[in-house]
């Protein structure tokens, strides 16, 4: 079949050309996928709203000959309280960050994009922010496999373990600082 629906949360976003966007999407059964949204930069599209950072919204995709193709999106929740707050908008991005270095293409991640809904449904509502952070940090890398749940959390330093399975500093955690 040559289109496919999913649903998806956009993790990333990157402009090619002049009018067209790569998204990294997060679905739950396709996984961590890239596809091509032509003419969103355009003043004129109907789908620029649609392909936020942060939204979870419904693709449909046509399956050219290397990346997918989106044809149709329509958003089902846009977090809009998440926007308006410049901690929690860092803290997604933070969950954006983790996701996109430690999950692997194009594999099914049903979990992690269940938890990854959950946390930004948490931060659109008011809650202690770095605890949200922390448990999805500690969430995030036990169903991924890196870590085993154990009672000692609290005191684990999830960010430090999760920057030397990337070997690498996380950016937004320097960039936002907010903690």
């Amino acid at each position: 079949m040559r289109n496919f629906r999913t649903e998806g949360i956009i993790i990333k976003r990157r402009n090619i050309g002049e009018a067209d966007r790569i998204l990294t999407l997060l679905t739950p059964f396709n996984g961590k996928i890239y596809v091509k949204a032509p003419g969103v930069r355009k003043i004129t599209s109907r789908r620029s709203s649609h392909i936020e950072p942060f939204t979870h919204s419904l693709f449909t995709l046509y399956r050219g000959r290397a990346t997918p193709i989106v044809t149709e999106v329509q958003c089902i929740e846009y977090f809009i309280l998440l926007r308006e707050n410049l901690t929690k908008i860092g803290s997604a991005y933070y969950f954006c960050e983790l996701i996109d270095g430690l999950c692997a293409q194009d594999q099914e991640q049903l979990s992690v994009f269940n938890l990854l809904k959950k946390s930004l449904s948490h931060l659109n509502m008011d809650g202690d922010i770095e605890s949200i952070v922390h448990n999805f940090e500690i969430e995030l890398l036990i169903r991924l496999g890196f870590y085993k749940q154990s009672s000692e959390t609290k005191n684990f330093n999830a960010s430090e373990f999760i920057e030397q399975l990337l070997e690498r500093r996380l950016k937004t955690r320097r960039m936002y600082q907010f903690f």
